[in-house]
């Protein structure tokens, strides 16, 4: 039997997709998205994962941020860490990196959010979603967030080096961080093709948003020197018109990097059949649904 006999591997790019065509793939991938992302973001929109954090000897929340999302890389600089997480002002990762570390350890670091993320998930989903039910979604979505190749993912990498936890709750969080991370750096290629820069993503949500880029959460205390020179890069590039909002170029822009994070996001529910992807989404639409009613 010659190599072109055998059948396809499972991640081979010429493998017929089990998601079928290209719209298909990404309509799947932003359904994902919708119902993965209020777990993902556990750790960013509960007390839990702070309180677990602080108990760990910080004081800050951002101290928190970056030990906790940094933890997996190990004590990488903060000039890698600056780059992988793409969308921070100069000289703010180094304010935390690698200062958090005289405070705790990469492991303890991921212990603590792990147990916050979990204590925080069973508080809110409580017993409107039983241990089954629970245990059947995270062994679904955990064997999707660990099929898709490392390659060109080094955050997706560094959180698949961390070995699966066996509680339900917390392998659920840990397989939507994978997943989350995962889209995450596909989404700073999809974002690196159009040439949008960390800080240009940001205006390009808000301006996307019908929000001025001077009022989004994650740029508003920049200097406004800073963010002016930002925009104006945008304005000479054809994305910004004169009167501050997107042009039809920078929202077209904006279309593609969304189309092509979902394409990239996709890989991972390859894994699943389609009645498998079909029980997922339905297993997840009510812990998505109760989450988000939460952060409301």
């Amino acid at each position: 039997m010659t190599p072109s006999d055998l059948p396809p591997a499972p991640n081979d790019p010429a493998a017929p997709s089990r998601l079928g065509s290209d719209e298909r793939r990404r309509s799947v991938a932003r359904r994902m998205f919708e119902l993965v992302e209020p777990i993902g973001v556990i750790p960013y929109a509960a007390d839990e994962p702070n309180e677990a954090m602080f108990a760990l000897g910080f004081t800050d929340y951002w101290d928190t941020y970056f030990a906790g999302r940094a933890a997996p890389l190990g004590f990488a600089t903060a000039e890698v860490v600056d780059a992988l997480f793409y969308n921070f002002a100069p000289g703010e990762v180094a304010r935390h990196i690698p200062r958090v570390w005289n405070t705790t350890t990469p492991e303890a670091a991921i212990a603590a959010r792990q147990q916050g993320c979990t204590k925080a998930l069973r508080r809110i989903l409580g017993d409107r979603v039983d241990p089954p039910t629970v245990d059947r979604a995270a062994d679904l979505l955990t064997r999707a967030a660990t099929s898709a190749p490392c390659e060109g993912r080094p955050m997706y990498a560094a959180l698949r080096a961390i070995a699966i936890p066996d509680d339900g709750l917390t392998r659920l969080f840990h397989a939507a961080s994978l997943l989350r991370e995962h889209r995450g750096d596909g989404h700073i290629a999809a974002l690196m093709v159009e040439r949008v820069g960390g800080l240009e993503a940001h205006v390009l949500l808000a301006l996307d948003m019908d929000m001025r880029a001077e009022q989004f959460g994650r740029i508003h205390h920049l200097p406004p020197s800073q963010l002016s020179a930002v925009i104006g890069d945008m304005s000479d590039r054809g994305l910004i018109a004169d009167d501050g909002w997107l042009t039809d170029e920078g929202r077209a822009v904006k279309r593609r990097v969304e189309s092509l994070t979902d394409d990239l996001a996709a890989e991972p529910y390859e894994a699943l059949e389609p009645l498998e992807l079909d029980e997922l989404t339905a297993l997840l639409e009510p812990i998505a649904a109760r989450l988000v009613a939460a952060e409301d």
